[in-house]
């Protein structure tokens, strides 16, 4: 397993070990890789976040041009494999995870455990830091700052 914050990995080792998933992607929903397990080349990494990504992105879209709450998980059972695409908040925004799993368990035991995973995560994220104020007298020299540039002046 590889992750990019060291937050993530307790989490996820507690949810490979209990939900038999062979392959997981964690990412935010713009597609940015989290954590990653199972996965041997970087080229299918970055494929599977895009085409994760994408997926929940059109699916949101689609819920809001239908005027409907939000799909939540997208599940595809194949006859070998299956994959689950499950979104959840977290204290930054929102994040994805691409599950694929075999047999040896099932859709509603994978999304029992991704919905603890998602928890176990919020749990040991950090704190987001509130953005510094602007005072009057930076906020004058940044707004002045960005017009010269603005106007290459």
């Amino acid at each position: 397993m590889r992750a990019i914050e060291p937050w993530v990995e307790a989490p996820l080792d507690a949810f490979l070990r209990e939900s038999s998933a062979r392959i997981v992607l964690l990412m935010t929903s713009s597609g940015q890789v989290v954590a990653q397990h199972g996965f041997t080349r970087s080229l299918d990494v970055m494929a599977a976040a895009a085409l994760g990504a994408g997926i929940i992105a059109s699916t949101a879209e689609i819920a809001r041009v239908m005027s409907l709450p939000t799909l939540g998980n997208v599940v595809h059972q194949g006859a070998g494999l299956s994959v689950l695409l499950a979104p959840f908040s977290m204290p930054a925004g929102t994040w994805v995870a691409l599950v694929v799993f075999g047999p040896e368990t099932t859709v509603g035991l994978v999304q029992l455990f991704c919905a603890g995973l998602a928890a176990d995560l919020t749990a040991a994220a950090p704190q987001p830091r509130p953005a510094a104020p602007i005072l009057a007298e930076q906020f004058e020299d940044e707004l002045n700052a960005s017009l010269r540039t603005l106007f290459g002046r």
